[in-house]
């Protein structure tokens, strides 16, 4: 069995940080993806987390999400997830993580859901528009 089946990527971007996961995560893989969520919903910029290519978010993967989710709001900020994937949806749905962080189907639209006006962390997205909570669909 293999336990380091995710893989993480981070970008930097004017305004937001994204960052990717591809895999599997669960108790031998989650301390990674926690350490780097808090890390960066510390920072005071909105995060958007593309959770695509995760094939499992386990219990342990939620209960990261969450974390971070709370660790941006109390920092000002947001976290945002893109899944397009019916099931990751809907386990995010069932576990309540709706009303705690923004949901998106794609890069442009967590993008679209990015506040305008600049935050601690960096300059303004053109073109953002503030959305008062999580989109739910």
């Amino acid at each position: 069995m293999n336990h380091d089946s995710l893989t993480i990527g981070v970008r930097h971007e004017p305004g937001y940080v994204l960052i990717t996961a591809a895999g599997e995560i669960g108790v031998f893989t989650v301390a990674r993806l926690r350490e780097d969520l808090f890390t960066l919903a510390g920072d005071g910029r909105p995060v958007i987390a593309g959770l695509d290519r995760v094939t499992f978010p386990g219990a342990a993967g939620l209960g990261a999400l969450a974390g971070a989710a709370r660790r941006a709001a109390a920092r000002g900020t947001s976290l945002h997830v893109v899944c397009a994937r019916p099931q990751g949806r809907q386990l995010l749905w069932l576990a309540g993580l709706d009303r705690t962080l923004r949901l998106a189907r794609t890069l442009a639209e967590a993008l679209q859901a990015l506040p305008a006006t600049p935050g601690p962390g960096g300059p303004a997205r053109p073109g953002g528009t503030a959305r008062p909570g999580p989109v739910r669909r």
